[in-house]
């Protein structure tokens, strides 16, 4: 990252040769100096500020192995700290060379200073020219000026926190003990310091206080500040603070889910359970037990699959979210749990009883009926109704895709379980294609049949090569012109997991396949689905997972 250009080595060491020469400017001729290069000086501090915030802490310091000894003098200098935007500004470049997770002595060390220096800045405002008769009282007692700041900030800290929770829940004049002014000044002064271990409580204290009022106290740069930091894990704040913030400020709720979307999107995992993990990390699952935060996350999750035109990784991070939120809906106490029909469509309500039922918590026998009894509900609502717009047939196709572990499970018993094909095969032609436009769903029904009964007619044959299922598959529909290839898809790669023959030609089919139709990503996705569940469900089928561990190992190589 060339930094140079924007902030260049020449200025660090001009500005520090000044800032050596001012030392604590207490000669007339430093003073004026200073007053006359303050607002270029501001002007130089604001660049670093913009330069640094983009920037790892230990690439700061090794990229500027001057800013530290800069930093730290003007920090000393009365003159510099007395105009209160350079004071904040210098704040703030501090906050950016903080380590949140420091690794080393060397990082610890630099913590310790630049929280000593952040004290400083705090607290030097209150003593001003009476600088020198503090810091000799601070010496008669025997402390350090650190540690007498680092005591005074936790006081402060402190004093507030029990100021506010007082006016909080104390039954005696809760309007106007403290002014909606007075908590909005404090939120905003909190602003440089955010990042400062001393200032949590403050933090999760302000972010739960509402005091009476009518209209947000709380500065929004604050709660920017705060979900911005939270974001990027430089403060750990509880579950409670975090649900109160995005409740409070509903453009910090929409970046955290963005957030969470672009991670998961850019990132390589080699499972899903790395991809469950950070998804529980961002809270987003826990807050959304409550319903203004579930609607918002849901249409963000609407949105993004109709920007990727339902790309395969995003549907998956959906279907992660949902299975993450029931688990937190079902754990939660009765008294404080809210009904599903707060969450979803009060019109689709029994199809979201038989949604909401965890697969691996019912036999084998009663997710073959229940997945039954999905399949009819919806193929009455469907078809046997009137759907009066395409966002009405969305809103049910949707909520269909967010339990796509149903799916999954209706192409996988197709090959395991003694059923009735009819009603699973109509339920992933649906999936795959919700419109009817011009037959193309019956087309789509139609193809599959024919699919699945010739891959039945293969499924016992012990010895199998590439050419037969090939033969098999594309005798019925021309891969290029079939009504819905994601489908046909979706039962080869079942076929090749479960049927014996199928293991002995599955990577060599799998790559075929996805070299040909380019669906890489998208069994990928199927094929970490399915090892995910087989983990979670405890199943014993050592040889499936061990294709799955082979298939997922060279697939991730390729997308």
């Amino acid at each position: 990252m060339a930094q140079d250009t924007t902030v260049p080595k020449l200025n660090f060491e001009y500005w520090l040769d000044k800032a050596i020469k001012w030392g604590q400017a207490t000669t007339e001729e430093s003073q004026k100096d200073v007053s006359l290069h303050l607002p270029r000086l501001q002007e130089f501090l604001h660049q670093i500020y913009e330069t640094l915030k983009h920037m790892d802490s230990i690439v700061a310091i090794q990229q500027f192995p001057l800013i530290g000894q800069l930093l730290g003098r003007l920090c000393w200098n009365p003159f510099v700290v007395g105009f209160d935007e350079s004071q904040k500004t210098l704040m703030w470049c501090l906050c950016c060379l903080y380590s949140s997770e420091p690794q080393n002595p060397v990082e610890l060390k630099a913590n310790s200073w630049i929280r000593s220096l952040l004290c400083h800045l705090l607290s030097s405002s209150k003593w001003e020219s009476n600088e020198a008769e503090t810091s000799a009282f601070i010496s008669a007692l025997g402390y350090t000026s650190a540690d007498y700041y680092s005591h005074l900030v936790k006081n402060m800290v402190f004093s507030l926190v029990t100021e506010l929770r007082g006016n909080q829940f104390s039954g005696l004049n809760i309007q106007g003990r403290v002014s909606a002014s007075h908590v909005n000044a404090v939120s905003l002064s909190c602003l440089p310091l955010i990042t400062l271990p001393d200032l949590t409580p403050l933090l999760e204290t302000l972010l739960l206080y509402h005091g009476g009022a009518s209209k947000e106290i709380l500065s929004s740069e604050f709660l920017e500040a705060v979900n911005e930091a939270f974001l990027k894990k430089k403060i750990s704040l509880p579950e409670s603070a975090v649900v109160s913030l995005w409740l409070r400020h509903l453009p910090s709720l929409e970046k955290a889910t963005l957030y969470l979307l672009d991670q998961l999107v850019s990132t390589q995992f080699n499972s899903l359970e790395e991809v469950a993990c950070l998804v529980k990390e961002s809270l987003l699952p826990q807050a959304a037990s409550h319903p203004a935060i579930f609607r918002i996350v849901n249409e963000i999750f609407k949105n993004a699959l109709l920007e990727t035109d339902g790309a395969s990784e995003v549907m998956t991070i959906i279907q992660v979210f949902t299975q993450l939120f029931l688990e937190t809906h079902q754990n939660e106490n009765k008294q404080h749990k809210f009904p599903l029909k707060a969450y979803f469509p009060y019109h689709l309500q029994p199809l979201v009883t038989a949604l909401v039922r965890r697969p691996f918590e019912l036999p084998a026998t009663h997710s073959s009926q229940n997945l039954k009894h999905v399949s009819d509900m919806l193929k009455a609502l469907v078809e046997d109704t009137d759907i009066s717009s395409l966002a009405d047939l969305f809103e049910i196709w949707f909520l269909i895709a967010r339990f796509g572990e149903w799916l999954d499970i209706a192409a996988e018993q197709l090959f395991k379980a003694a059923v009735e094909p009819d009603a699973l095969l109509w339920l992933l032609a649906f999936y795959y294609c919700p419109q009817n436009e011009n037959q193309q769903r019956t087309q789509t029904m139609v193809e599959a049949q024919a699919v699945y009964n010739h891959l039945m007619m293969l499924f016992s044959c012990r010895v199998l090569s590439v050419k037969d299922l090939e033969a098999a598959v594309y005798s019925i529909t021309d891969a290029e012109q079939c009504c819905n290839q994601h489908l046909i898809t979706h039962l080869l790669t079942n076929f090749l997991l479960f049927s014996s023959g199928g293991h002995t030609i599955a990577q060599k089919f799998i790559y075929h396949i996805t070299e040909t139709t380019d669906t890489c990503k998208e069994v990928c996705s199927l094929l970490s689905r399915t090892a995910f569940r087989i983990s979670h469900n405890g199943e014993e089928n050592q040889r499936t997972v061990k294709l799955l561990n082979e298939l997922l190992q060279k697939l991730t190589l390729r997308v």
